[in-house]
């Protein structure tokens, strides 16, 4: 039995052992070969459970002998948000059939409470935007329900906003299936409201929640379709149409497609340039930080740890809206990606930190970090990496 090393080689071991190449195990168990070569080579981690079972299955193995840790602790396993089982429940309410009595608050009060779960959701604040959307969602239900024939536009425009920032925060923190919920009602207020903008908002969220589900090619589809027929350049059209742009390229990284994935690129930092400066319409955070920001996730996603660091070490995140810590933290994480992938433990818990400094609750939910954090943990030497243990302890890995 292999009990050492990282998860990657202990499944390139079994798979070798079972006599069957990268392109036949990856077939089986519904990936690329290309994502099989990356997990192999320890620059991707398997970051679903349910694929790690199949894995398993195919080698005739446990999931414990894959990960090296009790299943309670296998990679996919992370802490739910509070407010998470609320969030379903509000999901589930359908008012608008009878099924729940919601008392209907006002428009406006709904408005600063949408606003308000963004702004947490954009601050890593993910525990507080949790604890909101239970009471918004029931409540932007009644309010479109109840709404003349006149307020009906806006209250639908509002509760578009209000599921989007409920799919964003599920899928950040929940699973696929609840994240693709919230974002298929964003998608159906949104053409309601017989708004481009929002229907592009919603459009984004729906292929946030494939990604999540690792239904790759919907996910882009949906993404790269709507970009290119979307038609707006008022600054939140070319905000949101950046951002599917941006979300485009990262797919395309997960499919090891670099071409493609730089030509995405290309095209939102052509956008980020007419728009002219860092901004954060439609709640994006679009422009040519949160470009280069991808940019450096990119590099990460396709193996190129050099590059990554070296884009990451020339950003500037200055110029980013006041309140875009996820987007800040999202830097740090990336470059200790880059660094785990040339296996320097110190400069990686170095930038976990620094992540953690800037946006706490980003590191705990961030199935990449964690596993890094398993791994670091794995071979850890306490004289390089003092600060591990405890920085491994606050994001729930180490208890």
């Amino acid at each position: 039995m292999v009990t050492e090393g990282p998860i990657g080689e202990r499944v390139r071991i079994y798979r070798r052992r079972r006599g069957l190449g990268q392109k036949e195990l990856a077939h089986m168990v519904g990936r690329s070969e290309s994502w099989l070569s990356q997990v192999e080579r320890g620059i991707r981690s398997v970051d679903r459970l349910s694929v790690l079972i199949d894995i398993a299955r195919v080698l005739k193995t446990d999931v414990e002998t894959l990960s090296g840790h009790k299943m309670a602790y296998a990679p996919n396993g992370q802490p739910e948000v509070e407010s998470l089982d609320e969030i379903r429940d509000a999901l589930s309410a359908y008012p608008g059939l009878g099924l729940s009595e919601v008392r209907t608050s006002p428009l406006p009060e709904i408005e600063q409470l949408t606003t308000e779960v963004h702004r947490r959701y954009q601050a890593a604040d993910y525990g507080a935007a949790a604890s909101i959307l239970p009471r918004l969602i029931t409540s932007t239900e009644a309010v479109v329900e109840d709404s003349a024939s006149r307020d009906l536009p806006t209250a639908l425009g509002v509760q578009a906003q209000a599921y989007v920032a409920a799919a964003k925060l599920v899928t950040k923190v929940g699973d696929g299936q609840l994240a693709w919920i919230a974002a298929d009602r964003a998608a159906n207020a949104a053409m309601r409201a017989e708004s481009p903008v929002l229907k592009a908002m919603a459009a984004y969220q729906v292929a946030c929640a494939f990604l999540k589900m690792d239904r790759i090619e919907q996910a882009e589809h949906v993404a790269v379709t709507t970009a290119e027929n979307f038609l707006d350049d008022s600054p939140a059209g070319i905000s949101v149409q950046g951002a599917l742009f941006l979300i485009s390229s990262v797919i395309a990284g997960r499919r090891s497609d670099r071409a493609e994935s730089t030509e995405r690129l290309r095209r939102a930092e052509y956008l980020a340039d007419a728009l002219g400066a860092d901004g954060n319409y439609g709640w994006t955070a679009f422009g040519p930080t949160n470009v280069a920001i991808h940019q450096v996730s990119a590099a990460a996603e396709l193996g190129d740890a050099q590059q990554a660091i070296s884009k990451a070490e020339a950003l500037d995140t200055d110029g980013l809206p006041d309140g875009l810590k996820s987007r800040r933290a999202q830097v740090h994480i990336d470059t200790a990606w880059a660094y785990s992938q040339h296996r320097e433990d110190a400069a990686v818990v170095i930038n976990l930190m620094e992540a953690e400094r800037v946006a706490p609750q980003a590191l705990r939910y961030n199935v990449i970090v964690r596993e890094m954090l398993r791994e670091l943990l794995k071979r850890e030497r306490r004289s390089a990496t003092p600060g591990l243990r405890q920085l491994a302890k606050r994001a729930g890995v180490l208890h």
